[in-house]
């Protein structure tokens, strides 16, 4: 049978353009079906929307060609300020610093916004001759036989190849027609999200600000523009987001404070609704998850997208190490590997960020007294406050040779 991919990719947002990449510079044929038109992604202007990338996750970039379109319009995280309080009463009295100049390898990371990211993608792969982008196109169904995978798209064409990954997000299609079930939960928390304009540098600095109905996160971008992700209660959030820019920014000064000067929003403004969501599998017979598709979590520790691209270097790595041995790439044996690979490392991060939220999203006097201990303590001892620093830039366990910034 002619196979019209080795690996059928669905969803075509950044963790599967990424997979696409990855897998195509080690010789496999790769199609990736996305539901948005190719002409609809990074093309807009400004709107703050940005991510957070972990060292690691850069290297990652840099090894499947896509972080020199990326870096001259990147923002260095040399700092991290995590602190504790209300608002309009400034941060507690104590204050976890993470300072890039600890450890040698250089920034935790860098500030990338969507509409940068997104459209580099797009030109990589739309530039790799391994692979095929097929926009404007949905799978509503899916089959798996004893050497295949079919795909049947919305306008009846059908796709076959060696195995599919879900890069579809929380709502997979992918894992509900592999007949892979999900556990998980609302966090009753919206997260606003919005960029501003201020007054004063913010010298690459980013800062964690935990509010008892949840955290506040003010991220560098280049230029004196920082990103929002601003999280408040289901209603609450709302109720906000229905003001008008002058009703929103009143409301979020006082949250915000005064150290970078006067503030004023730049583009538009978001609402992201919060939920845990895991697949009980990441694999089953020729299906793998990757991304979201697999776990999603709280955006607290703004892992999202770093977790997606270390499935994107395990699986690819499986993958390739698997087509040189001769075995069926497909098959549940080899797919279990990237989930062993995986799991526990995301477990350990939905564990930490659930932990986090709860101990920080409430007004318990008791508790709000231990963790402003916990964070005097972390920042009092320079070899536990380097290795959290190494763990956000994700430069800690077992590491695949992407996320090295090293060849497969």
């Amino acid at each position: 049978m002619k196979l019209d991919a080795d690996i059928l990719i669905v969803g075509g947002g950044l963790n599967g353009p990424a997979l696409g990449l990855a897998l195509a510079d080690t010789g496999f044929d790769v199609a990736i079906v996305d539901a948005i038109p190719k002409g609809a992604r990074g093309t807009d202007g400004f709107d703050g929307r940005g991510y957070a990338l972990a060292l690691a996750s850069t290297r990652l970039l840099g090894a499947i060609g896509v972080w020199p379109k990326v870096a001259p319009n990147a923002q260095a995280l040399l700092d991290i300020r995590i602190s504790d309080g209300r608002a309009g009463e400034g941060p507690g009295p104590f204050v976890l610093e993470f300072d890039h100049a600890e450890i040698d390898e250089g920034p935790m990371g860098f500030m990338v916004e969507d509409r940068f990211l997104s459209r580099a993608f797009l030109d990589a792969v739309e530039a790799h001759p391994r692979i095929t982008l097929i926009d404007e196109e949905t799978v509503v169904a899916q089959e798996v036989g004893t050497a295949t995978v079919t795909l049947t798209l919305g306008s009846g064409k059908v796709l076959t190849g060696r195995m599919v990954v879900g890069c579809d997000g929380r709502r997979s299609g992918t894992c509900e027609r592999a007949g892979i079930q999900r556990r998980g939960h609302d966090y009753g928390q919206t997260s606003l999200v919005c960029a501003v304009d201020h007054e004063l540098p913010h010298h690459g600095a980013a800062h964690q600000f935990f509010m008892p109905p949840g955290p506040l996160a003010i991220l560098p971008l280049p230029g004196n523009q920082s990103s929002i992700v601003w999280t408040e209660s289901h209603d609450e959030a709302a109720r906000i987001q229905a003001l008008d820019d002058d009703g929103y920014l009143a409301e979020l000064r006082p949250r915000f404070g005064s150290f970078l000067g006067e503030i004023s929003l730049a583009g538009k403004r978001f609402t992201y609704p919060l939920n845990l969501t895991v697949a009980e599998h990441y694999v089953t017979d020729r299906v793998a998850l990757v991304g979201d598709a697999a776990h999603g979590m709280h955006p607290i520790a703004g892992q999202g997208l770093n977790a997606g691209l270390k499935d994107v270097a395990a699986l690819a790595e499986v993958l390739a190490l698997a087509r040189r041995r001769g075995e069926d790439i497909g098959r549940i044996d080899v797919l279990e590997r990237y989930q062993q690979w995986r799991r526990w490392d995301v477990m350990q991060m939905v564990g930490t960020t659930e932990l986090t939220n709860r101990l920080f999203s409430n007004d318990n006097p008791i508790l709000r007294t231990t963790r402003d201990l916990g964070l005097g303590l972390v920042n009092a001892f320079p070899s536990l406050r380097r290795t959290f620093i190494r763990e956000a830039a994700g430069l800690t366990g077992d590491l695949p040779k992407l996320l090295q910034g090293r060849q497969i």
